[in-house]
């Protein structure tokens, strides 16, 4: 059996925190200069290992292993969210370098623009399965600076550069480590979880009309207040929910727009963004049927009319029951009782993958449960104990 170098694997990790360093944390936003510079890190790593190292024209950084099979695949990504932590997804991608090193038939990836900061969800990983247009590509601009892709693409040089698809037939699976981001594993006091699938993410978006109208002139009786409407709806929402929703169901106002937005005006538009997330499909489907209702109920209560519009219906992803078995013999093996398996609550590349592949995932616990910040960050002996445990079920898995 191959023994995963963690000496190694803890330096390429420290090495790749001094690109685009932030405090104790990164800045490396897609197709930046630094993550372009990471991109090539990564290249020459790979080379070293002996991967055959390219870079596609979405910016996924491809390691392929010369060797015979059964092969896997392995890795996440290496843009950060702004001014944000070190590990997320650079933990999944030297995880998988910390394999290849040693040997194992694993091909590397790290999928650009995990982290969204393009307006289209996952094009990395999107792209190397086929899902990802051109003009998807055409239309998509940086979420911050309005940069359209194909402009940010030229600049970084992968202009006209062709998309690599994955080839058919070679391989077993798929392998992805990450950080909890959550506070599961600490608060249990326990060192790593192995996922048992990755939540659906259902987003709405909630317009309501009512009547703009001067703050001081108009009386409460005559008021049609779309702002006030959305708070009672939401709040409804808020007490409605608990009673339907699933152990690990979590639910999210992320915007409220009003219209005009001006402190002497009552807004006569709002616009919510609201999404839900859980693993089972029927939680899912039971909560949209709730929440299409309580819309119903808040036409019937209010002055003003509320619609709701579905944005993205995704299915839940879930892990295949044999990698399962190899992370959790592997997790027994090296850390006997300091385990447990768990859903993932945030979204991440494997969930794309699995339109293709078996997949499955491995958390170390995150400190404070912080993520997308600076302070993110992991004990070093749970960083080592997951590459440890992550090696030791690729092997499992690629015997079974």
């Amino acid at each position: 059996m191959a023994i995963v170098d963690t000496g190694a694997f803890l330096r390429d990790l420290n090495e790749l925190r001094q690109i685009g360093k932030f405090k104790t944390g990164v800045h490396r936003p897609t197709y930046s200069p630094q993550d372009m510079e990471s991109r090539r890190w990564l290249m020459a790593k790979l080379a070293e290992c002996g991967l055959d190292a390219s870079m596609d024209g979405i910016g996924n950084v491809f390691g392929r292993h010369r060797g015979t099979g059964p092969h896997i695949l392995s890795g996440s990504h290496i843009e950060s969210q702004n001014e944000a932590g070190w590990l997320d997804g650079a933990l999944g991608v030297v995880g998988a370098l910390a394999l290849a090193r040693v040997g194992l038939p694993v091909d590397v990836c790290a999928f650009a623009d995990e982290e969204g900061h393009f307006s289209i969800g996952f094009p990395g990983s999107r792209s190397i399965v086929g899902d990802l247009s051109d003009a998807e590509m055409d239309g998509a601009k940086d979420r911050t600076t309005g940069t359209p892709m194909r402009e940010a693409l030229a600049k970084a040089g992968l202009a006209g550069v062709p998309r690599m698809a994955l080839e058919e037939g070679r391989y077993k699976g798929f392998f992805e480590m990450h950080i909890e981001q959550g506070t599961q594993l600490e608060r249990a006091g326990l060192r790593l979880g192995v996922v048992t699938g990755i939540v659906a993410i259902w987003q709405f978006r909630i317009v309501i009309e009512g009547q703009q109208d001067h703050a001081g002139g108009t009386t409460m009786a005559e008021r049609r207040d779309a702002g006030l409407a959305a708070v009672r709806l939401l709040a409804a929402v808020d007490a409605a929910f608990p009673l339907l929703c699933g152990e690990r169901t979590v639910w999210t106002t992320g915007r409220i727009t009003l219209d005009p937005n001006a402190p002497s005006i009552i807004p006569g538009r709002a616009e919510v963004l609201f999404q839900f997330r859980d693993i089972e499909m029927d939680v899912l489907e039971r909560l949209q049927g709730a929440l299409k209702r309580l819309v119903q109920e808040s036409n019937r209560r209010e002055r003003c009319v509320a619609r709701i519009e579905a944005l993205r219906l995704d299915t839940p992803a879930l892990c295949d029951p044999a990698m399962i078995a190899a992370l959790e013999g592997a997790a027994q093996a090296l850390a006997p009782g300091a385990w447990v398996k768990m859903p993932s609550g945030a979204g991440h590349d494997a969930q794309i993958i699995a339109q293709k592949l078996p997949v499955v995932m491995l958390f170390v616990p995150s400190i404070g449960g912080i993520s997308h910040h600076w302070a993110e960050d992991t004990k070093e002996d749970d960083l080592a104990l997951g590459v440890s445990v992550l090696g030791e079920a690729a092997q499992r898995f690629l015997a079974g």
